[in-house]
């Protein structure tokens, strides 16, 4: 496993900078979003010649791009708006080989119209796991001809709330090109601090064969999202079960200022010496 971390903590006004700054942290792996070049985060085009540069930018530092962010509402409401996400997730992916990534992490969605994370009552519907199969089935067509993972990830306010939601789906669409971002976090829903343990290990019963890729941010006692090494998080037990489970790849640090990537930095380091 390697530390790495939200290309977007680093704020610069240019990709250059940005990437300056994170090479001077140590940090080698990183998850991309497309606004640190000034893009959109989704685009209707990515040019090869573009492509080509942030690749570049990337390699001059000795830095790799672990994943690229390709959220967008799955299941939002209006299917016109779903269908323009789609389409520029498939941009996305057939730019991902000159990007250098073979990796975009995803939103499973919410019936929010607003919020992308937000929990939305109807998300439980059956209309709305239609919805997710519906958006996912040709965003899969699109990674299997790029070479491309897609990997959702488990989030208290979207339709994959839980591992077990996680699992049904990989069960249901049943493609390699499918797989998990695992956020210690977001396994745990408010109210169920004192539940961690179980949540953790049930999450890796159901999902630890397919994981793609770790975040790694922190809960507060009052539930509030802090950096990773400043909340309750139980990180020795989640590292080590990612370890179990022959996890090798990133463990991405995210919802954090700049100023606390040191510190964050040390905590998991000192955590990930002790496996």
């Amino acid at each position: 496993m390697e530390l790495g971390i939200f290309c977007r903590i680093f704020a610069r006004p240019s990709l250059v900078q940005t990437l300056d700054a994170l090479a001077a942290s140590g940090l080698k792996a990183v998850q991309f979003h497309l606004t640190s070049a000034g893009l959109p985060e989704l685009p209707d085009e990515i040019s090869p010649q573009a492509a080509a540069a942030i690749r570049q930018s990337f390699e001059a530092r000795g830095l790799r791009m672990a994943a690229v962010s390709g959220t967008y509402n799955m299941i939002h409401p209006d299917p016109l708006i779903r269908q323009q996400g789609l389409s520029r997730l498939k941009v996305l992916a057939a730019a991902c080989p000159g990007l250098g990534t073979a990796l975009i992490t995803l939103c499973s969605g919410t019936r929010d119209p607003v919020h992308m994370w937000h929990r939305h009552p109807n998300n439980t519907t059956p209309a709305a796991w239609r919805d997710l199969l519906d958006s996912l089935t040709p965003a899969l067509e699109a990674a299997e001809a790029n070479r491309v993972t897609l990997a959702f990830e488990p989030e208290p306010g979207n339709v994959i709330d839980r591992a077990r939601k996680g699992r049904r789906l990989l069960d249901e669409l049943r493609s390699p090109y499918l797989k998990v971002v695992m956020d210690a976090a977001n396994l745990i829903h408010p109210g169920e601090l004192g539940r961690m343990g179980e949540l953790f290990d049930e999450a890796f019963d159901l999902l630890g064969g397919d994981v793609a890729l770790a975040h790694a941010k922190d809960l507060a006692p009052d539930g509030r999202v802090v950096a990773a090494g400043k909340g309750l998080v139980d990180y020795d037990r989640f590292l080590r079960l990612l370890h179990a489970v022959g996890f090798t790849g990133a463990v991405i640090l995210h919802s954090l200022a700049e100023s606390e990537v040191a510190g964050s930095l040390a905590f998991l380091g000192a955590k990930l010496a002790k496996i």
